[in-house]
């Protein structure tokens, strides 16, 4: 019963949301040319799915019609997307949970890198693309090299800010118990940042799904980005949001899917959600 009442209120959401859109269409207050609404951009799959075949349409002398099905095209570039999303993702966790453990495990490791790693973190990602051209040219390689740089130097600073907030008591007790500096951080400081690591892992989801249609726009193959790119070049509004909603399905699903691997990983964890509710 929870599930289904968690699955209704989501449903009402964005039935909710949909309505209003609808309403002003109606209503004459959203140009159906600029904004269409839902009914309008979800209802032909076919005709939309097909500019999702990038890689075949902006080949010279290859027809729309050849090649992969509307269906097939939205899966493949679905998962071309999703591929480097999920690659840049673990690597810049795996990457900045090391070097945030390492600057604070060794002092001199941090007087080397956490000013570097500092002065970069301001940078914005869109200032990279043309380096990750530099480096790799076209394909994968740019957009994974784009999401874990987006993402690395956020990473390594909340890591050691979780760590810098682990209570004293547990340290102290540690310590007390004979513990060395490689046990206190393996079996104390680790597991108890871990919690905070998993939020931010999910808040930098939605920064890989930002930062990784960017990186796509330069040309990948085929991809999200530059299926956008396409229905700006071609002012095609129903394509745009078409891309959009497919783009918040998939990354309402992979949020739920982490925040179910949350809740299995942190058991000993409370639900604080239910006590906020009861206040």
């Amino acid at each position: 019963m929870d599930w289904l009442s968690k699955i209704g209120w989501t449903c009402l959401s964005v039935a909710l949301f949909a309505g209003l859109w609808e309403l002003c269409w109606a209503m004459g207050w959203a140009d159906p040319k600029l904004l269409p609404p839902p009914h309008i951009f979800l209802s032909n799959f076919a005709e939309q799915g097909k500019y999702f075949n990038t890689a075949t349409r902006w080949q010279v002398g290859v027809s729309m019609g050849e090649g992969p099905s509307a269906f097939e095209s939205v899966m493949i570039t679905v998962a071309a997307t999703t591929m480097r999303v999920f690659v840049g993702l673990v690597l810049a966790s795996v990457l900045a949970i090391g070097i945030g453990v390492a600057i604070r495990y060794w002092h001199l490791f941090d007087r080397l890198v956490l000013p570097t790693v500092t002065l970069l973190s301001p940078v914005s990602p869109i200032a990279w693309l043309p380096v990750a051209i530099f480096l790799f040219g076209i394909g994968n390689a740019p957009a994974i090299f784009m999401v874990v740089v987006a993402l690395f130097f956020h990473m390594v600073l909340a890591t050691i800010a979780q760590i810098d907030g682990v209570s004293p008591n547990l340290i102290n007790v540690a310590r007390t118990m004979g513990a060395s500096k490689h046990q206190i951080y393996g079996r104390v400081i680790v597991p108890a940042i871990l919690p905070g690591m998993l939020q931010v892992l999910r808040m930098n989801l939605f920064g890989a799904w930002m930062v990784v249609l960017i990186a796509e726009s330069t040309g990948v193959g085929y991809g999200m980005g530059q299926v956008i790119m396409l229905a700006r070049n071609t002012f095609n509004p129903s394509l745009v949001f078409f891309t959009i909603a497919v783009i918040g399905v998939l990354g309402f699903a992979f949020d739920w899917l982490l925040r179910f691997a949350q809740r299995r990983i942190l058991y000993w964890l409370p639900d604080t959600q239910e006590k906020l509710r009861g206040l």
